[in-house]
């Protein structure tokens, strides 16, 4: 059995295969009918599927209670283990390993809001 850190995201198309560690995967922005996949290395890979059809198969391919991956608004799957700074007011969202890389990502107000309470409230736990 795989363990959940080596665990890779396979996505295919007619003409192209990626495959990439769960746990590298930074951030997934829609455009249009592509999606690129922003990873830590700065690595990136634009893919000729829609956001919604990413969201669906990573749910399949990882266990259900694997819930590193989560959609932000209409154009954004972050992985939670890189979310360093949240501002919903400036819109803005920080992604980061602390150490190697830092990515800025925007979403609405509403949903950096409601994604800041669900974190907090995580944190009490």
């Amino acid at each position: 059995m795989m363990n959940v850190m080596n665990k890779r995201l396979v996505f295919t198309s007619a003409t192209e295969i990626v495959r990439v560690p769960a746990g590298s995967v930074v951030c997934i922005t829609a455009d249009g009918n592509y999606s690129a996949i922003t990873l830590a290395d700065g690595g990136n890979f634009v893919l000729t599927l829609q956001l919604g059809q990413i969201e669906r198969r990573i749910a399949e391919m990882l266990d259900k209670d694997d819930c590193r991956f989560i959609r932000i608004g209409k154009s954004l799957i972050v992985n939670r283990d890189f979310i360093a700074f949240i501002h919903p007011v400036r819109q803005k969202m920080v992604l980061s390993d602390c150490c190697n890389f830092r990515h800025e990502v925007s979403a609405s107000k509403d949903a950096l809001k409601a994604l800041k309470e669900l974190l907090e409230k995580e944190e009490k736990i």
